[in-house]
Parts: C-alpha cells; sequence; structure tokens
C-alpha cells in the first residue's frame, strides 16, 4: 500500500470510533473545552483525550494537594496536556480494529528518513480529517463549548481563528 493509499478510508474508520468514544465520553454531562487524537512521535494509531472544566478542576486540587503548588497554578499547566487528562486513552481498546490498519499500513521503523516523512504525515492527516469529519457531523457541538487542538496548524483548519476559544488558546499555548 502507497503511504497516501487509503487516507479517506483510514480516517473514515477513526472517526467511526473516535465518534462512539467522544460521545460515549459526553454523557458525563461534563462542558469540555478541550477534544483531540493524538499519536506517538512514531505514528502509532491514534488514542482520544479530552479535558473538560470540572475534570480539570478535579485534576488541579487532587494534584494541588500532592504538592506546594496552588490548584489554579497546577490547572494553568496542564490545561492543554491530553497526557494529563483523566479521559486520555477513553475507551481505547475501542482502537483496536484501527491499530490493525495502521500495522498493515508501511512499517514506519523500516522506513528512509522522506519516506517515513510521507508515511507519517499520511497518518496525521488520516487524523485530522477524521477530526474533521466529526466537527462536519457537529459532534464537537454536542453540549460542548468549541476550543481547539493541540498543532496550531490543525487547530487554526479545524476552528475559527477568530473564536474566543481559539484566541484564548493561541495565547495560552504562546502561539
Amino acid at each position: 500500500m502507497k503511504p497516501t493509499q487509503g487516507i479517506e478510508a483510514l480516517a473514515a474508520e477513526i472517526a467511526d470510533v473516535a465518534r462512539t468514544s467522544f460521545r460515549t465520553l459526553f454523557e458525563n454531562g461534563e462542558r469540555y473545552y478541550y477534544c483531540t487524537l493524538f499519536t506517538t512521535g512514531e505514528g502509532h494509531a491514534p488514542s482520544i483525550s479530552a479535558w473538560s472544566w470540572e475534570a480539570l478542576e478535579r485534576e488541579a486540587a487532587r494534584q494541588g494537594e500532592e504538592s506546594d503548588m496552588p490548584g489554579s497554578t497546577i490547572a494553568e499547566l496542564i490545561k492543554w496536556s491530553y497526557a494529563d487528562s483523566p479521559y486520555c486513552c477513553f475507551r481505547d481498546e475501542d482502537f483496536d480494529d484501527v491499530k490493525q490498519l495502521f500495522m498493515r499500513r508501511p512499517s514506519i521503523a523500516e522506513l528512509e528518513a522522506d519516506e517515513w516523512n510521507r508515511e507519517f504525515d499520511s497518518r496525521l492527516k488520516a487524523m485530522e480529517l477524521a477530526m474533521k469529519m466529526l466537527d462536519d457531523e457537529g459532534v464537537f457541538a454536542l453540549n460542548q463549548p468549541r476550543e481547539a487542538e493541540i498543532n496550531t496548524e490543525i487547530a487554526l483548519r479545524l476552528n475559527r481563528a477568530e473564536s474566543p476559544a481559539m484566541q484564548a488558546w493561541l495565547v495560552e499555548a504562546a502561539e
């Protein structure tokens, strides 16, 4: 399979799983400001992560109790961290079929630099396209305020640059 072959199909498979995962997560009634698909530097299959204002408050308070740092300072430090979210890898087991699809793609570890970059970019593009599909369906508008994704370029493609949430993210992320 060529690195760019089947990106739309891969994106559709990612979107199908992510749709179910995000919708299930949103059933808890919390107010989400951050939803993302993330991968490793090796381009493994994606996982989801999200932050709600309620989860941020709980996690900052919990970490504050374990340190000398005020909860408000901790909240600012972890606010955009997919890895610090209690919802990091939420329903990751649902991504097993997507993991198999990624394993059928060219082995990124065995590729030369240019081919590695193309394959990695293709995987990121599939993830971005999946998020766009979900956004176009209104998944992230289901009782959730719109915010930004991690990567600035992707975030700007998926969010209105003039939105207050995007502007806040750009300032806070020092972008």
